[in-house]
């Protein structure tokens, strides 16, 4: 998790909501994402968006079965839909979202075999975000 919030904090630095992703496969970071919807001037540019299809190219393949994704804040739902849809085995995130996260909106978007863990390094991962948007309501 600590790697995804490196990720976070470079989109932070670029103005970008402070997510980041990373996706491993047979211990080793195959991909590694943050935020770039502002950079790219693309809603769908979300830290797993940008990690899936990096690790994807990677591995030459659209399944990330046997992979881990790591990300700093819950996912919405179009991200845990790619996540969903590219099999990813794990799925762990650190902060918690209560207003947009797929827990509320689509609990059931991950594969079906798929394990979550959530609150990894929480405090970290929310620090980031709430630093974030105190800062552009000033």
């Amino acid at each position: 998790m600590s790697k995804a919030i490196e990720e976070a904090k470079k989109a932070y630095e670029k103005g970008e909501v402070p997510v980041g992703a990373i996706i491993v496969c047979n211990d080793r970071i195959i991909s590694r994402a943050h935020n770039l919807t502002e950079t790219l001037t693309d809603i769908t540019a979300h830290a797993e968006m940008q990690a899936i299809t990096s690790a994807s190219n990677v591995l030459g393949g659209k399944y990330l079965t046997n992979c881990t994704v790591y990300v700093t804040v819950e996912p919405c739902v179009m991200c845990a839909g790619a996540i969903g849809w590219s099999q990813i085995s794990r799925i762990v995130y650190g902060a918690r979202d209560n207003k947009k996260g797929y827990h509320i909106l689509s609990p059931n978007a991950f594969h079906p075999k798929a394990t979550v863990v959530s609150g990894i390094l929480e405090n970290e991962c929310s620090e980031l975000m709430t630093s974030f948007f105190s800062e552009r309501r000033r």
